[in-house]
């Protein structure tokens, strides 16, 4: 599993952490910082402080773990610390973490003096097989996802699967859902893998496999204009859930959970409005359903779901944008859905 190269950058899987020592060695930078969380200062920065304990211009800054911390409050914090500690414009950023902190790292050291150069270290699954790929980095603004960021790529990616030992279950069928979207949007011999494989543990080719897919996607559309949007599949719904949940559940929902039954609404959608056949529909609720526990979707939040939804960056003309199938492995871009529709798909879900 060699270097691959997306979009004028490299991403490292094998020894990657001694790549990143190499390649802070040879990018002659005044300074760098370690961005990481509460968890990952803990669990991962120990195993990369040891490969660049010999270089003494580094400093580590600490944010808040969880989605509920990726605002412009803690943005302003971590550039105070930028500030406080001298960084100049040939500093580097290092995000180590999973996707809220590459995605506010990235978005950090991309408006820090109009631009400092960062490398993304993902440490979840789901960093590493979606958000460090692709340049996009954002923060949340009143729990609308996403909705503050830039395309601004990383100067590289450094994927080491160690760091997947740290991680609980469910952090890791979190990530698992982003490899099942990538199967089930471009690839169905893809999608048959994970079917056969155990997904409690995804071999180390079935996540190369997953971040070549997207990588794929992204070089042809970097900036989002036309088939990149295949990736947003099970998001449009997935995300306003997940955003509700965040606000209204003592034990939200994870990104990857959300995106699961999103997923399963827009399948649903798909069979009534794409050609998605009944069978494709019943073997991808069948996978899902197999692996995520079922949440308790309340008919009462639909309506603030779909206030949610309404102020998703995807739409069209204020109309609700979804991606859908025609089958499992070909994506179907672009698709205005209306307000009984998603209503409909979410009453199929949760069995009302």
């Amino acid at each position: 599993m060699n270097t691959i190269y997306s979009d004028g950058y490299p991403i490292y899987f094998e020894n990657s952490l001694d790549e990143l020592v190499k390649f802070i060695e040879q990018g002659k930078y005044s300074r760098f910082f370690v961005l990481c969380d509460e968890h990952t200062s803990v669990h991962c920065f120990p195993k990369l402080q040891e490969k660049i304990s010999h270089i003494d211009n580094h400093d580590l800054i600490e944010v808040s773990a969880g989605e509920e911390c990726k605002n412009i409050d803690f943005c302003i914090g971590v550039w105070k610390m930028l500030i406080d500690f001298g960084a100049d414009r040939k500093a580097l950023m290092i995000n180590l973490g999973g996707g809220v902190i590459t995605d506010m790292g990235g978005f950090a050291a991309s408006t820090y003096k109009r631009g400092i150069d960062f490398v993304q270290v993902p440490t979840t699954l789901l960093s590493q097989v979606d958000a460090s790929v692709g340049g996009k980095t954002g923060i949340d603004v009143d729990s609308v996802k996403n909705i503050i960021g830039t395309f601004t790529q990383p100067k590289a990616v450094f994927i080491d699967y160690d760091f997947l030992s740290t991680l609980p279950e469910r952090q890791m069928l979190s990530g698992l859902a982003e490899m099942l979207k990538h199967g089930l949007i471009l690839d169905a011999a893809y999608w048959n893998q994970l079917k056969a494989a155990d997904l409690t543990h995804p071999p180390a080719e079935l996540i190369h496999a997953s971040v070549i897919l997207k990588n794929k996607v992204v070089l042809e559309d970097p900036t989002e204009q036309n088939i990149r949007k295949s990736l947003n599949f099970g998001h449009t719904i997935g995300h306003a859930i997940e955003t509700w949940s965040l606000t209204n559940d003592r034990n939200p929902l994870t990104h990857g959970e959300a995106i699961a039954i999103g997923m399963i609404c827009e399948a649903y959608i798909a069979n009534k409005r794409t050609g998605l056949s009944d069978a494709e529909l019943a073997e991808i609720e069948t996978v899902i359903n197999g692996l995520y526990p079922h949440y308790k979707l309340k008919h009462e939040a639909y309506e603030n779901i779909y206030s949610i939804m309404l102020k998703d960056k995807k739409n069209i003309d204020g109309k609700i944008n979804c991606t859908l199938l025609d089958r499992i492995g070909q994506f179907n871009i672009d698709n205005i859905c209306t307000k009984e529709e998603i209503f409909e798909a979410m009453n199929h879900y949760a069995g009302h």
